[in-house]
């Protein structure tokens, strides 16, 4: 390879397009590798059993030694939740301001990971890493405080990712965006944009965070009774909103939930959140307190089975009860997928008797997105004012909508790349293509496996989850060949035993005659073979019989 092929910019992801979750950015110029967020997602039911999804790593791994750093944007799952999988394959350093990087601190000592260098960021922060670049940052808005996007100055020119971002030209927490200095970074020149499109179908204006604290407040006002408000809780911007309403009110306030506790914990001692001492209560002291003085901030508002608010739901949460005449607010929307969940527990939550307050609608205004709408994304655009465009962040009708945005504003056409994970943009003078793929993908994890659940694994779990299992547990003797035992046959979500003993007894006699054929011609040595007879005439009963296909596993013990 010549200097010249080498020396080229190179801009991919390995999470974050074509989906919504684990987002992670790549940009490389020669032996310069700079990565920016490493998140994760939750999966569907396409995956059972798995905990979480990560990027796939794998050129990462065999170009580690050029990779710089890891920079990250913010402290949102879906851009930190990958951090402590990837640390444990990638020792690298991390960049992150001073918020983000006291979750990710977090994270990893519940990994029990030691030894990663941090380096804090400041929006006025200048780093230069490795001979390839030189990396600046703004402020930005979003639903957590201590956001910023990168300018990646390079020899080929200016790189500009823009994080996850809105304009709130009023936010609550006073940290404005800086305008005038993406204004400064779009005049001085932008080689490529790579911005976000969560909400480019989306038109107008996102509201700003402050109008959701007033109508807070307005509900804190109204309520009679105890008062459980479920939120993200690493929204903490509306967190101190909650806490300010309760304040306001003289409620006293209970956290519940281990997400919400370790995020308060963590802002509340970096100083972003301001709670006066004594206002935090445990469960016991708030039972002893009038139901009128007590507020609840939960986890739970996606409606998952296992968070704060969906066992308050079902009456299952320990020292806490709804009550009827008590006030629900679920200050948040449903992600995409969540919504039967959602739908689900509100149905519990009203038939407690509670008020629910619900949805980001003008009605009740408990909600407003932390990402920009369309107009929002042709003001970042018009003032990078980009020669080459990537939309990221997104499923691929949002990253196409966002190509229209940016034609509408005046970037070419044909100078917009919408790349799935693993495409690859080379640039290199004036020439650019997109014609190579790195590896991307999925990472599985699995309790404490990392990448080791792969699709025979997730097959059988399909299998198992769709028709049970059938064991067929037969003991022969190893000089004879004679059957000692059996066969038994055991059931595990296919068929009740009880209720089935003539089709089991005619598996089990089936089993007899296939282990006596196998016998009569000279096989009853060759155990793989017996196995996979006894499995294929046994399938081929079940189903003429049931129709079902459960997973059938033969068991031979030599004694």
């Amino acid at each position: 390879m010549n200097n010249k092929e080498l020396n080229k910019l190179s801009i991919f992801a390995l999470g974050g397009v074509f989906e919504i979750g684990k987002n992670m950015y790549v940009i490389q110029y020669a032996d310069d590798i700079i990565v920016i967020d490493c998140g994760s997602k939750f999966p569907d039911e396409s995956l059972p059993g798995i905990d979480l999804i990560v990027p796939d790593i794998t050129y990462l791994i065999e170009n580690q030694e050029k990779v710089r750093a890891l920079v990250i944007t913010h402290g949102h799952e879906d851009h930190i939740g990958g951090i402590p999988y990837i640390l444990k394959q990638l020792n690298i350093p991390v960049y992150g301001t001073r918020l983000t990087l006291g979750l990710v601190k977090g994270k990893l000592k519940e990994h029990h990971l030691k030894g990663t260098v941090f380096h804090e960021i400041k929006t006025d922060s200048f780093i230069e890493l490795g001979r390839s670049f030189q990396l600046s940052f703004f402020r930005t808005n979003h639903s957590i405080p201590d956001c910023v996007g990168i300018a990646l100055q390079t020899p080929e020119g200016t790189v500009v990712h823009t994080g996850d971002f809105k304009f709130d030209l009023s936010p609550s927490n006073k940290q404005f965006p800086d305008i005038h200095k993406m204004a400064k970074i779009g005049e001085a020149g932008v080689l490529v944009l790579l911005s976000e499109s969560t909400n480019a179908e989306r038109p107008g204006f996102t509201p700003s965070e402050r109008l959701v604290g007033e109508k807070i407040t307005d509900a804190f006002q109204k309520a009679t009774n105890k008062i459980f408000l479920s939120t993200f809780a690493s929204n903490i911007n509306r967190l101190q909103q909650v806490v300010d309403a309760a304040i306001l009110t003289n409620r006293k306030l209970l956290l519940l939930g281990r997400s919400m506790i370790n995020v308060v914990s963590i802002a509340q001692e970096l100083g972003y959140i301001h709670i006066p001492e004594g206002m935090l209560v445990e469960s016991k002291e708030a039972n002893l307190l009038p139901r009128e003085k007590v507020a609840v901030l939960c986890t739970g508002s996606q409606g998952e089975p296992m968070a704060a608010l969906s066992r308050l739901a079902s009456s299952t949460y320990p020292h806490t009860e709804i009550s009827p005449g008590d006030t629900v607010i679920l200050a948040s929307s449903p992600i995409p997928g969540n919504e039967k969940n959602v739908a689900g527990m509100l149905d519990h939550l009203y038939m407690l008797g509670a008020h629910v307050i619900h949805g980001s609608g003008a009605a009740t205004g408990m909600h407003v997105s932390g990402h920009g709408s369309q107009e929002e994304l042709k003001l970042m655009l018009t003032l990078m004012k980009p020669t080459y465009f990537i939309p990221i962040h997104g499923e691929y009708r949002m990253l196409y909508q966002h190509r229209l945005l940016a034609e509408s504003v005046g970037v070419e056409k044909d100078n917009i790349y919408i790349m799935n994970n693993g495409d690859v943009l080379d640039l290199s003078g004036n020439h650019v293509q997109q014609t190579r793929k790195v590896t991307a993908g999925n990472t599985l994890v699995d309790g404490l496996g990392i990448g080791d659940i792969g699709n025979i694994v997730l097959r059988d779990r399909k299998h198992l989850a769709e028709d049970g299992i059938l064991v067929v547990v037969v003991t022969l003797s190893r000089i004879e060949g004679s059957i000692l035992s059996g066969p038994d046959i055991i059931s595990r979500g296919f068929v009740y035993v009880r209720e089935s003993e003539a089709l089991l007894g005619e598996v089990g006699r089936l089993v007899l005659k296939t282990i006596a054929d196998l016998q009569e011609n000279g096989n009853d040595g060759k155990w793989s073979i017996l196995k996979h007879r006894i499995k294929e005439s046994t399938s081929k009963l079940l189903y003429a019989k049931t129709k079902r296909r459960p997973m059938v596993l033969p068991i031979i013990i030599e004694v």
